[in-house]
């Protein structure tokens, strides 16, 4: 097995390298956003030249949007394991995907149905729910975690769900505590009770291969720029559901899948993007993870079999960096780690490590962080559910998040810097 090459990926990234003869910086806010390499930045540029035109039209340029477009849904379709591209639905970004699709649910919803959410989720992932309740007189069921092992007793969903559970909203990997959650099993529960399953996988995108066939859910969403993408948002729906909901759309728009969800002109240089970072993903599984990551996922091929070969690749790079980082932070004096820290657990976590120092604020720290050139977030980063439950949502935590373009020595760094700050 070849030894990944992260010297190799990381000159595919310009912001990597620093501007202006600016020092380099370090990049470690990447649960809010990553960096883009250039086959990323080119495709953006490449749209806005040559198919910078609505779709439909009898004109060179137009075609070309129209080929992107439908090669855009082609490429999320791979990316998800979709059974069908008309299955793939662009939008802004996950919340506002979220609230839109929250509306066409709700449209089968009545007074006295039950929604089941979850203590670890991204506000995007409960506040629309919260919302279509308020609107219909819905009950809301929250599904708590443990606070010592930062996962969830699953066994305390079925206590939750009921003939009248219509839907249960789950996080795939949490962007506070880092815990990647059973999603198929959740799905099954779910399932046995007639209840759809909506699942928030912006978090797990960027370091694990997704496959909705698999999951069993039957609405997935993640964000291409937390995946090496431009910004917008992506939903998978299984196609006998988007097909059978009521779209809230203007009386010109196509009833087609996927149009009937694509509310007027789409971000196409972002699809370009979004297209190019999966891309991005097969060439990792292609040159740095070679046969010996292929192999693995021998029911696939193709582009389906690369970006999976790549998730299990960069994976394997990032959890030994992800265990130091932990390790490091565990031994400084006042440091609690809020999320798994067992070494030999690392596979149940993406590497996004949350912390907060005795007597030191968070967001003081991510200051002084940001004055060395590492970036980092502080605050309750949208996940007021779990900062609530650990009883940190005032002040928050201090949120370190790693992916497969930072370095063993970036890792020693930050902890040489934090120390130093918390003297």
């Amino acid at each position: 097995m070849q030894e990944f090459d992260v010297a190799r990926v990381r000159a595919l990234y310009p912001a990597l390298a620093g501007a202006d003869g600016a020092p380099a910086p370090i990049f470690l806010d990447n649960p809010g956003g990553t960096q883009v390499p250039q086959p990323v930045v080119d495709a953006v540029t490449d749209c806005l030249i040559g198919a910078n035109a609505n779709l439909g039209g009898a004109f060179r340029s137009s075609r070309a949007a129209t080929k992107l477009f439908d090669d855009a849904h082609v490429a999320m379709a791979d990316f998800f394991n979709a059974r069908s591209a008309r299955e793939i639905v662009f939008g802004q970004n996950m919340t506002t995907l979220t609230m839109q699709m929250s509306r066409s649910l709700a449209r089968t919803l009545q007074a006295g149905d039950e929604i089941v959410v979850t203590r670890m989720e991204h506000d995007a992932n409960v506040a629309p729910w919260l919302l279509v309740a308020r609107d219909l007189d819905l009950t809301v069921k929250f599904l708590p975690f443990d606070t010592e092992t930062y996962e969830f007793d699953l066994s305390l969903l079925d206590g939750l769900l009921s003939e009248r559970t219509k839907l249960v909203c789950v996080n795939h990997a949490s962007n506070l505590t880092g815990t990647i959650n059973d999603v198929k099993t959740v799905s099954e529960k779910a399932h046995s009770v007639g209840a759809l399953v909506y699942v928030d996988s912006v978090q797990f995108a960027p370091h694990g291969a997704i496959d909705v066939q698999a999951l069993d859910c039957d609405f997935l969403v993640c964000s291409p720029y937390k995946f090496f993408g431009p910004h917008l948002g992506v939903l998978w729906g299984r196609e006998e559901l988007l097909t059978e909901l009521d779209p809230y759309k203007v009386r010109t728009a196509s009833d087609a899948l996927p149009h009937r969800f694509e509310t007027g002109t789409l971000n196409h240089e972002g699809m370009a993007g979004a297209m190019a970072a999966v891309d991005y993903f097969a060439w990792i599984g292609r040159e740095l993870g070679g046969p010996s990551y292929c192999d693995r996922h021998q029911a696939f091929s193709g582009r389906r079999q690369e970006i999976r070969a790549a998730m299990d690749c960069m994976f394997d790079y990032e959890t030994p960096i992800t265990r130091r980082l932990i390790e490091g932070l565990s031994a400084l004096p006042g440091v609690k780690v809020h999320g798994i820290t067992n070494p030999n657990a690392m596979a149940r976590r993406v590497p996004t490590v949350s912390f907060t120092a005795e007597g030191h604020q968070p967001q003081a720290i991510a200051s002084a962080l940001g004055e060395r050139e590492i970036y980092v977030w502080s605050g309750h980063n949208y996940a007021l559910e779990p900062a609530t439950q650990l009883g940190i949502a005032e002040e928050g935590v201090v949120r370190i998040g790693l992916v497969h373009y930072n370095t063993a020595e970036e890792v020693e760094r930050t902890l040489e810097e934090i120390e130093a700050i918390l003297g």
